[in-house]
């Protein structure tokens, strides 16, 4: 029984420090912001009736999708999902976190840069990232824009 015992200790001191090892390479790649985002994702997940949304691929594989809902001409609700890497998932969440309380021309202003310099560092192999969320969030824009009827798309 003692033999079971050590193992079993031996085996969690081995998970525990693998797990510290992942958790302090992802700090150094995405930086103590990115890190607890990709620990704890805000507004993950696909919305029901966005009033726009969109669904880009990048060119490495990854699909990044962004829902929209507006009230009174300034985006009320946002949320993201992807299929793709950390570096995807805190992109997404920070780019849907960046059109909160926007209008239609503010949202515009979001770039890939905007996303990057909200997260504050990814891996260089990731930049990609950030450009793929801004392009979603454009594109869902897009789809709000193209979705409004002449009476309100007058008002903007």
């Amino acid at each position: 029984m003692r033999k079971k015992i050590l193992v079993m200790d031996t085996l969690d001191d081995f998970l525990k420090t693998l797990q510290n090892e992942i958790f302090d390479e992802a700090k150094q790649a995405l930086g103590e912001k990115g890190f607890q985002r990709w620990r704890n994702p805000k507004f993950y997940g696909k919305m029901e009736t966005p009033d726009g949304q969109s669904r880009v691929t990048g060119n490495c594989g990854d699909t990044m999708e962004i829902y929209l809902r507006f009230e009174n001409n300034r985006v009320s609700n946002a949320s993201y999902f992807t299929d793709g890497c950390a570096s995807s998932s805190v992109s997404g969440s920070f780019a849907a976190e960046l059109t909160l309380g926007r209008n239609p021309d503010e949202v515009t202003d979001i770039t890939a840069q905007t996303v990057l310099n909200t997260i504050g560092k990814l891996p260089d192999k990731d930049l990609h990232c950030a450009t793929l969320a801004a392009l979603a969030v454009q594109e869902a824009l897009s789809n709000y824009m193209s979705n409004l009827s002449p009476e309100k798309f007058e008002k903007l």
